[in-house]
């Protein structure tokens, strides 16, 4: 069993190179990645294919673990969609992301794991705003590794979510938490899938 701290890391394989991204990886003692893509495809960065990568990480030591179904960005269920864009409150409460959350959870008592999206910038990606939320929420140190080998801690992110969409980082009227659920709300109008072919009211039945 490896001793970890606890910590749940997340990465964006972005445009890098296969060694350029486990050095990151390296860098932060990650032993084990989960993806939580909903299409674990790159079009134009193959080496991060669902068929190639596990291989790939396996030489250096680094574990594979396709999340994406219960942790991805996308849903297959329509109540899951308003007008047609993703929710992610409404994720967040199905059942099949609930499991996959306490994967992470208990994977990381035995693993060190960054959770693995697209997406360079930790702010325009349901890693960070679904997936880190809800563990934050649980009580689950979370932290963000960037391109350049920094490392932020997921407040620190929501901090600057916070002053990108002008709200204040304290109110004396609304919590922190009720803060950045807004400003996750307003910044999933921009990042969040949207589905073309679903349309769904406000209570999440299909119209």
């Amino acid at each position: 069993m490896n001793t970890t701290d606890n910590l749940v890391l997340t990465i964006g394989h972005s445009t890098h190179a296969l060694d350029e991204f486990v050095a990151l990886l390296q860098q932060h003692r990650v032993t084990a990645v989960g993806d939580v893509r909903s299409a674990p495809y790159s079009r134009f960065n193959p080496q991060f294919n669902h068929d190639v990568l596990p291989s790939s990480l396996k030489v250096f030591g680094i574990e594979y673990v396709y999340l994406g179904h219960a942790l991805g960005g996308r849903s297959d269920d329509p109540a899951c969609y308003e007008k047609g864009r993703i929710c992610y409150d409404r994720v967040a409460k199905t059942d099949h992301f609930r499991r996959g959350l306490n994967r992470v959870v208990y994977g990381a008592g035995n693993h060190r794991i960054a959770l693995m999206c697209a997406e360079k910038e930790p702010l325009e990606c349901h890693r960070t705003l679904l997936v880190s939320q809800a563990l934050d929420d649980q009580g689950v140190e979370v932290a963000h590794i960037h391109a350049d080998g920094g490392i932020e801690r997921h407040a620190d992110a929501m901090d600057r979510l916070l002053d990108l969409q002008k709200l204040p980082r304290e109110d004396l009227f609304q919590t922190r938490k009720e803060l950045i659920v807004e400003a996750i709300a307003r910044q999933e109008e921009r990042v969040a899938f949207v589905d073309e072919n679903i349309s769904t009211t406000s209570e999440g039945s299909t119209l």
